[in-house]
């Protein structure tokens, strides 16, 4: 059964798209731990992250690192946290989570209420950023 990750990729369940190749999709969480948190998902259904090939593992990283280059010029944060928990979805994934504590890297942690149109805002604002580096 496909996860709801692969719907997504499929465009089947819609999302706010931060980045996109050929191989990989960034996008806003739907339940955020702070504004910008973002998953890196390769659009191959692999359900959990070390049991992908080496490659595609190595570029998903390097995938999301530009995202989160993306995310620190645009989000103010401290940092922007690697989270990888993998039990949520049946899809690897990384979290990247902008932060200003550390506190807000807890997965447990009360998720963030935002409006659709403050998603739609972040989402264009990091992608541009993606797309111009």
């Amino acid at each position: 059964m496909a996860s709801i990750f692969t719907k997504i990729i499929k465009g089947e369940i819609p999302c706010y798209k931060v980045a996109e190749t050929e191989d990989f999709l960034a996008f806003l969480d739907i339940n955020p731990l702070a504004e910008g948190h973002t998953l890196c998902i390769p659009k191959k259904e692999v359900d959990y992250i070390f049991d992908l090939d080496d490659e595609t593992l190595s570029n998903l990283h390097l995938f999301s690192k530009k995202v989160a280059t993306a995310l620190e010029s645009c989000i103010e944060c401290k940092r922007v946290g690697v989270l990888v928990i993998g039990t949520e979805v049946p899809h690897a994934h990384i979290h990247l989570i902008p932060f200003q504590q550390e506190s807000q890297m807890a997965i447990t942690s009360p998720k963030l209420k935002l409006s659709g149109e403050e998603m739609v805002s972040i989402a264009d604002k990091v992608s541009l950023r993606y797309s111009n580096s």
